[in-house]
């Protein structure tokens, strides 16, 4: 299944590829794979919800890592007295993690490093693309490619992977051909009206209709009584008994899927090869606003998913955007330790995670045209007091 796209992938990470229907899937056999149930992983606390509940669906214990206030990413130089038994990067709208500090620390204490490479499929460090310094890189084939589901795990040995498929074969769900249809054309419709004046109308045709996850500001609704209840008494609660946190905005993130999806997924990846350079030049210019992120200076080199402007004003910039019809996602707000209190170990210096996940714009490079009389005008953030 998938062998062609594997194959892609291969020659581009230089790792054992192996298919998987979504990048939360593939982060969850991950885990199972290299970590034990009652097992602390060090996280980020600014990333996707359902991050949070395929780590406990795992039977692990989130240990929240302080976060640089240049990049939002894990400061790795804060994290070395705390307990942990494994590392999960998130690699923020694709600035990559210090993933060589983190690589390092990981090899001296015989842990492992999971990538979580989402919005990192084209960004590098040193040459090397992000996903292939630990001991595992999770790839998303729908944020940058743009593809309608899927994404890969890259290991660096073939026994890994063998065993990863045995993982994956235990986990995954029926396949439904209308289903795995319906997510195609979503897919082909939303690239299609992407940064154009259809997006906001269709944004808001997809609410009318109940398309889009009902949210409590920026996070689903946590159920803490339900969730609870889910949890109690077990170390290993399983995909299944999680699953409607896990699913999520992809209720399929776990179905098998077909040829066609693995034709378009090919042919989004030629897609995002040819906007490389017009992704690049949408960095620089985005770098030049004073509310850039500090970090994105260093990374003028690389084609990034998103990037992070820090206004004093988000909520209300993400809505004269959605007036052009620029819809802002993939805000993570508030940090997990806020957003579930008690299910995590709390970060000893919450509030640079805060003022991030208050103040952070991530916008598509490929929009910078479109976006600039806005974004031009915003108020950068004042930094925290720490």
């Amino acid at each position: 299944m998938f062998a062609r796209l594997e194959a892609e992938l291969r020659s581009r990470l230089g790792r054992e590829c192996l298919y998987v229907p979504s990048n939360r899937f593939g982060l969850f056999i991950a885990l199972r794979r290299w970590m034990k149930p009652g097992q602390r992983l060090l996280m980020s606390p600014i990333s996707a919800d359902e991050i949070l509940f395929l780590v406990l669906a795992a039977g692990l214990r989130p240990v929240i890592a302080p976060v640089s206030t240049r990049s939002g990413n894990i400061d790795a130089a804060a994290v070395t007295d705390l307990r942990f038994d494994g590392v999960m990067t998130t690699n923020l709208f694709g600035l990559p993690d210090d993933v060589v500090a983190l690589a390092d620390l990981c090899a001296e204490r015989g842990i492992p490093l999971i990538e979580d490479a989402a919005h990192a499929l084209q960004t590098t460090v040193g040459g090397v693309p992000v996903g292939a310094y630990g001991t595992a890189g999770v790839f998303s084939l729908s944020k940058h490619a743009g593809a309608a589901q899927g994404g890969v795990i890259a290991v660096t040995s073939p026994d890994d992977r063998a065993f990863l498929e045995e993982l994956r074969e235990r986990w995954l769900g029926r396949r439904y051909a209308a289903a795995e249809l319906a997510g195609l054309l979503k897919a082909v419709a939303r690239n299609a009206v992407a940064g154009t004046g259809l997006a906001r109308p269709a944004w808001w045709l997809a609410e009318a209709l109940g398309l889009n996850e009902r949210r409590d500001g920026f996070r689903i609704p946590l159920r803490r009584n339900v969730l609870a209840s889910r949890l109690a008494g077990v170390p290993y609660s399983g995909m299944v008994v999680l699953d409607p946190w896990i699913r999520a905005d992809n209720h399929n993130y776990r179905m098998r899927q077909g040829g066609l999806s693995e034709r378009y997924a090919l042919r989004r990846l030629r897609v995002a090869e040819t906007q490389r350079k017009q992704r690049l030049r949408g960095v620089r210019r985005l770098a030049e606003l004073k509310t850039a992120a500090p970090v994105v200076h260093d990374h003028l080199d690389q084609p990034l998913f998103r990037v992070p402007l820090l206004v004093r004003d988000r909520d209300g910039a993400a809505e004269r955007l959605r007036r052009l019809g620029i819809i802002t996602g993939h805000i993570y707000d508030p940090p997990f330790d806020d957003y579930a209190p008690g299910l995590t170990e709390p970060s000893p210096t919450p509030e640079v995670a805060r003022w991030w996940a208050r103040h952070v714009l991530p916008v598509d490079p490929l929009l910078v045209d479109r976006a600039w009389p806005i974004l031009a005008s915003l108020p950068s953030a004042l930094e925290p007091v720490r």
